[in-house]
């Protein structure tokens, strides 16, 4: 796997300078072009499309940022859940997911700094792209429209996670100057809605249908189609879930995605970009990444993190650091539903049998996660096994999109056949019968069919259950709704800390 390295001085957005590192995805293979100053390096067409990449490659970050650690945005928003404990080998072991689990942050623990990082850095490099269109030479008008989509998408999408994540952000839309750093304020999130979704309307009309076999991974029409209607589901406007239905019916009815017949499926390594995957984040092998990659890692890290310590038995790989073991609340609700086997896996239970035995890590419950779980089949023979683990996040899906669409039309009052035919087709996929269309049962469906994937935190908090669902946790009504921005980012700042929070 090549890399393309842009060696870029600029102010960023934490007054540092960048190095873009454009790889980790299928298409972004690219021949190496050396380094430049960002002043003289935007004039070819190659040169745009490193930008490009780059783009999209905080997406796919499993380490690095400020605090320089694990920053996969599944192990933080799984610990906060009721899905999960943080687990690993100790209550210090992962401090900023600790803290989350237990609801104990400030603005120096937790996982914001991770958060925060990965999209105000995709966000920067999302306004070089944008900034620099007009210089290159050469550049064919439709090969830049399509670039200034992509950005467009990825400007809404990492937009989105800030504002669901931290609420009170700043909006940049501009490369920075390093006087204009240290001045930015925050703005209102209606403010920043309303930028996601002119961002995400600008996308869809010039996005393809499709993507070639050498460009999956990059935005297509469906997966901005399928973000404006999560967006403005998200809002939680009643007057406007008509608009969340209209974006939503445009994938579902597209005729480019279908559900797996066998749920399993999905999360196959082997089955990557499936007819169900809508938008997809990319892992490999190929980088053959050591420790001494550190924190240029193509694999996906949380699938070791979320593996069984010392484990010996089939199926599983043996080095695991026991992250993310499922809570026994959220065991018990999926006992009886056809996905849990595919969902979660009962360690103890071979353990039991004779069949495997592992050393139980912090808040073990022997429960561990099945989706994402890392393999002995998939186990690299170069590089570091660890780091190099090829599963794919899938962050929509077909399933996902059936069951806003259905919520939409509840809430709106729209197609209530429509709506029964999306939560009917979701639930007989794995074998189970029909049930009424109302939010109750699409809300559990959606926790069932949805688990682990990243989406439960983000749920719970727009439908209001948080404070009940997450009280065992340590949950507070009115502060844990946002998390606290990073000190870091405070300091010399115009920035004021999310209230509650120290």
């Amino acid at each position: 796997m090549k890399k393309n390295y842009v060696l870029i001085a600029l102010a960023g957005f934490i007054g540092a300078a960048v190095l873009i590192t454009a790889c980790g995805k299928k298409y972004l293979t690219t021949t190496p072009v050396g380094e430049s100053l960002q002043s003289n390096y935007y004039t070819t067409p190659d040169q745009m499309l490193a930008a490009v990449n780059a783009m999209y490659n905080p997406l796919g970050w499993e380490a690095g940022s400020t605090d320089n650690t694990y920053i996969d945005k599944l192990g933080a928003l799984n610990s906060g859940s009721d899905e999960c404990y943080a687990g690993g080998g100790g209550p210090t072991d992962m401090s900023f997911w600790q803290v989350f689990n237990t609801y104990t942050m400030t603005g120096a623990q937790g996982p914001q700094a991770g958060l925060w990082d990965r999209n105000y850095t995709g966000i920067n490099r999302v306004a070089l792209v944008l900034d620099n269109m007009a210089n290159i030479k050469g550049l064919d008008a439709a090969t830049a429209a399509r670039y200034t989509a992509e950005a467009h998408f990825l400007r809404a999408y990492y937009y989105f996670d800030l504002v669901r994540e931290f609420k009170n952000i700043p909006l940049i839309l501009h490369t920075l100057t390093p006087d204009e750093v240290f001045s930015q304020v925050q703005t209102s999130p209606d403010t920043i809605y309303a930028q996601i979704e002119s961002d995400l309307n600008a996308a869809i009309p010039v996005l393809p249908p499709t993507v070639a076999a050498d460009e999956l991974g990059r935005a297509t029409k469906g997966a901005a189609q399928a973000l404006l209607g999560k967006v403005i589901l998200t809002e939680n406007n009643t007057a406007r879930m008509a608009d969340a239905a209209a974006a939503l019916e445009a994938v579902n009815s597209s005729g480019l995605y279908s559900l797996l017949p066998n749920f399993a499926d999905i999360f196959n390594p082997a089955n990557k970009f499936n007819a169900e995957s809508i938008f997809e984040i990319v892992h490999s092998a190929a980088g053959e990444a050591g420790w001494g990659s550190w924190p240029n890692f193509l694999g996906n890290v949380w699938a070791q993190m979320i593996g069984p310590r010392s484990y010996s038995g089939p199926i599983y790989w043996s080095g695991g650091w026991s992250f993310n073991p499922i809570t026994p609340n959220f065991e018990q609700a999926m006992r009886g539903d056809p996905r849990y086997n595919n969902t979660i896996v009962n360690v103890d239970s071979l353990k039991a049998l004779g069949q495997a035995n592992y050393t139980a890590g912090y808040a073990n419950t022997g429960f561990f996660i099945r989706k994402f779980a890392p393999l002995a089949s998939e186990v690299s023979s170069t590089g570091q096994p660890e780091l190099n683990f090829p599963n794919d996040y899938i962050e929509i899906r077909l399933a996902d999109t059936y069951l806003m669409e259905a919520e939409a039309l509840v809430r709106g009052g729209g197609d209530m056949t429509k709506a029964q035919s999306y939560l009917d087709q979701v639930r007989a996929r794995v074998g189970l019968p029909s049930v009424p269309v109302t939010l109750d049962n699409i809300y559990h469906e959606r926790e069932m069919e949805l688990a682990t994937e990243g989406h439960r935190w983000f749920d719970l908090i727009r439908t209001g259950k948080a404070a009940s669902v997450l009280a065992f946790k340590g949950f507070q009504a009115g502060v844990n709704e946002q998390l606290p921005l990073p000190l870091v980012e405070l300091n010399n700042t115009k920035l004021k800390q999310n209230p509650g929070y120290k």
